[in-house]
């Protein structure tokens, strides 16, 4: 697991030209790429190790007509939690091979190569532009 090619981002707007510029980046919340590369993922209800990194895609899907920014902030709040509950753990952004699918139907990267940290205010600006743009949380019936 190679380290960071970039210095922290800091808003949402960076992160969006960086998403533009190299299609394939996913977003990870742990501790850390050296930690990942001893541990890696684990299914938390089975006990199973996985077969690679559970991550969130940041590429938005064809039918998404919305600004790029919404997808992304998004995509960032849906496991914020994971860094909430434990503050050992941030957000960073990666790029591998998609080797499986992990409990949740989320990708599985293998072959994993990190590329930035996201500061916290990266993350405060996506929350709020989460909770302005979207029904946050409100799912199916």
């Amino acid at each position: 697991m190679g380290g960071m090619d970039h210095p922290p981002l800091h808003s949402l707007a960076r992160l969006a030209e960086l998403v533009r510029a190299q299609p394939g980046l996913h977003v990870r919340y742990s501790e850390g790429p050296e930690r990942d590369a001893a541990r890696g993922s684990v299914d938390t209800e089975s006990g199973l190790v996985l077969p690679g990194l559970s991550v969130n895609p940041l590429d938005a899907e064809p039918w998404w007509t919305r600004p790029l920014e919404d997808w992304l902030a998004r995509q960032l709040c849906q496991y914020r939690h994971l860094a909430e509950r434990n503050p050992d753990r941030f957000a960073w952004i990666l790029r591998g091979t998609v080797v499986g699918r992990g409990p949740d139907c989320e990708p599985l990267l293998g072959e994993v190569h990190a590329v930035a940290a996201l500061d916290p205010a990266l993350l405060s600006e996506a929350e709020t532009r989460y909770r302005e743009n979207f029904d946050a949380r409100q799912g199916p019936e």
